[in-house]
């Protein structure tokens, strides 16, 4: 059966949240061993309105060929709405208040909003596509099988840090690997009430609106952003000083929002080290569907072959709103 999204993001008229509460449910979120509860989020009545409500703008310039359909990336985009608005319930539950913060084996917090949230969109996901897998940055590999055409790749706050600060340009990213290319790709900020959507093939959305990146050609004149420049090292970090040094302005501190940024053409560079595939391929539908680029640092694609025995090793990323400037970056950054 077609989930129709009434997602308020999407929605012409104003409706009742799809979601509905009920009687909680404990749920084992972590090889820690402690138990929280959370919302049960059911999947809501058909809603006819959908066709309109999700964006239909092709690229021009997309030559990408794919073997899916409008109506199935009509569903999938449907479905990552309702994982976003499932998340983000359970996010602005805890923002700003009390709870236990805990350290992952690599020493990077995680919150029980963490993995509450990442619960409510793996339910959701199980029930409308049993047979796709997922990966999700709390807890790992979910299918039967070891490899599956499709792989949901959820991490459900990217920023941590500065959700636990009281800060809100943490995001949640969800994206849909068709044969391990990202074809999906969602940016949601929960507490701002804002959410960028990519669909390979189409113009990117915030909150239903088309964006579209901004022209900047010379290095010189960019705006860029970093989370923070002490999570570079080493080669890295001399090769992000080089293109530091020659833009107009380096920024800091705005996690996975600063992509989006540069999504609607507020920003012309974002560079990054050390990104895991959950932290970076919600971001390439988004950042392509706006006219942009992101690439490695050495100008290569972009995509993960998920599967039960895969690593979430590291990336370098770089996204530019501009070709020219993406290119100069390259070439400032002089990865080998």
């Amino acid at each position: 059966m077609l989930l129709q999204s009434q997602s308020h993001f999407l929605s012409t008229s104003p409706k009742a949240h799809p979601f509905s509460h009920s009687s909680s449910s404990s749920s084992l979120l972590t090889r820690k061993s402690y138990f929280l509860s959370f919302p049960s989020f059911k999947t809501p009545r058909i809603c006819l309105q959908t066709k309109a409500m999700i964006s239909n703008s092709k690229l021009s310039n997309h030559t990408e060929s794919l073997s899916l359909n409008d109506a199935q990336l009509d569903r999938f985009a449907e479905v990552g709405n309702y994982l976003a608005d499932a998340a983000g319930e359970v996010i602005r539950k805890y923002f700003r208040k009390k709870f236990e913060i805990l350290d992952k084996e690599d020493l990077s917090p995680v919150t029980i909003a963490d993995q509450a949230a990442e619960e409510s969109m793996v339910s959701i996901i199980l029930e409308n596509f049993p047979s796709h897998a997922i990966y999700g940055e709390e807890n790992g590999w979910r299918c039967k099988e070891n490899s599956a055409d499709y792989v949901w790749v959820l991490d459900p706050i990217d920023g941590t840090k500065s959700f636990i600060t009281g800060k809100p340009v943490f995001g949640t990213l969800i994206a849909l690997l068709h044969k391990s290319r990202p074809i999906l790709g969602i940016i949601d900020q929960p507490v701002l009430r804002e959410r960028w959507i990519g669909i390979s093939g189409r113009k990117s959305t915030l909150n239903g609106q088309e964006v579209a990146t901004r022209t900047c050609t010379e290095l010189s004149r960019a705006y860029l952003y970093t989370t923070s420049p002490h999570l570079f090292s080493g080669d890295a970090e001399e090769a992000f000083a080089r293109v530091k040094d020659k833009v107009k302005l380096p920024l800091y501190g705005c996690d996975c929002y600063a992509y989006a940024l540069l999504a609607s053409g507020y920003v012309d560079l974002v560079i990054e080290s050390g990104l895991r595939p959950y932290d970076f391929l919600a971001l390439v539908p988004v950042i392509e569907g706006a006219g942009g680029v992101i690439t490695d640092w050495k100008g290569q694609q972009l995509d993960w072959k998920a599967s039960s025995g895969s690593r979430a090793t590291s990336f370098n990323v770089v996204a530019a709103g501009d070709k020219q400037i993406h290119r100069q970056a390259l070439d400032v950054l002089q990865w080998r």
